[in-house]
């Protein structure tokens, strides 16, 4: 099968994944593998935007690989690798920054974001992050971006450096890349408020036991209003039923969507029955995980070998931007 082009995402070693993550980025990348040649990067440099102390780098790092892996990346096809592993993203990051304006950087709304969560650690890393975002794009000459709608101004941002970067060269060494939306765009957290976060704790990890999933899903924000188990309720407002209709069977999803409104069935009761379909829906993956725990030589070589897969395209693009460049 001829494939339609080349995908890369990346996302910032954080650990064990969650089912935002899971839902809004890491299904979708085990889905595009079947058309597209995909390059996945774990962050690791942009990472060190946000956090004071890299002590746990390395193990989120492997956790995030065991995910992704258990997940359903497929190394032998796709390349699955470390960002700090091919410096020649550095090198590039360098290059774009002189043709990128201060004032757009700091007028991104991530940036403003950035700012109200970490007011006391405001780095030039963190403002020129989208730069190297785009570096990370371009190196390997991606055509897609799969990305949620609060990543898609970033994207367009990068096609902008791209024009800016081609434009002042002469050149057509950099390939703008083109927006995929992911099929979930935002996954809310169990608070029923903000988007599921580690951050916030108002999670649910991939790898928690059956017994641990439950007792997060019981945690979960339903609909405000429906106080007593005698009210009805409305489905429309509650973010368990949300969950249900990505997780649950359409005959299931039909009937909470009648009963709720009628008070035929309680919210414990819906939670519960979420929460075994999500346990069902899990069981392969938190098996194939539980394999490769032991098996942690076999992950830093898939690490290791992506890498260098993405380092030979990484150095066949640089030697172009040079040239483009007309750099001695």
């Amino acid at each position: 099968m001829t494939k339609k082009g080349r995908v890369f995402s990346g996302a910032r070693p954080t650990g064990r994944q969650h089912l935002g993550n899971y839902l809004g980025a890491i299904r979708n990348y085990v889905a595009l593998q079947a058309e597209y040649d995909c390059v996945y990067c774990i962050v690791d440099v942009h990472a060190l935007t946000t956090v004071e102390t890299t002590q746990d780098l390395k193990l989120n790092t492997f956790e995030m690989a065991l995910d992704w892996l258990a997940a359903g990346i497929r190394p032998d096809e796709s390349i699955l690798f470390v960002q700090s592993h091919v410096p020649e993203v550095m090198e590039l990051h360098t290059y774009l920054s002189m043709v990128t304006q201060l004032g757009k950087l700091t007028d991104l709304p991530t940036f403003k974001e950035k700012i109200r969560q970490q007011p006391e650690n405001i780095n030039y890393g963190l403002v020129g992050y989208p730069v190297l975002m785009t570096a990370d794009i371009v190196l390997y000459k991606s055509d897609v971006v799969p990305v949620g709608i609060d990543q898609a101004p970033h994207i367009e941002f990068a096609r902008e450096i791209v024009r800016s970067f081609n434009y002042r060269y002469d050149t057509k060494a950099l390939i703008e890349p083109q927006v995929k939306h992911t099929e979930v765009l935002k996954v809310i957290g169990i608070d029923g408020k903000d988007k599921m976060s580690k951050s916030l704790n108002n999670h649910i990890e991939l790898a928690s036991t059956p017994e641990e999933t439950i007792k997060r899903v019981r945690e979960m924000v339903t609909d405000p209003a429906r106080q007593r188990r005698t009210d009805p309720g409305n489905p429309d407002v509650c973010n368990v039923f949300t969950m249900h209709k990505i997780m649950s069977p359409q005959v299931e999803v039909d009937m909470i969507n009648t009963e709720c409104r009628i008070a035929g069935i309680g919210c414990v009761d819906c939670k519960l029955r979420f929460a075994t379909n999500l346990n069902k829906h899990l069981e392969p993956f938190r098996a194939k995980r539980a394999e490769l725990v032991s098996q942690e030589s076999y992950v830093q070589d898939v690490l290791h070998d992506g890498g260098q897969r993405a380092r030979a395209i990484a150095q066949k693009t640089m030697i172009e931007v040079r040239e483009a460049m007309q750099l001695p």
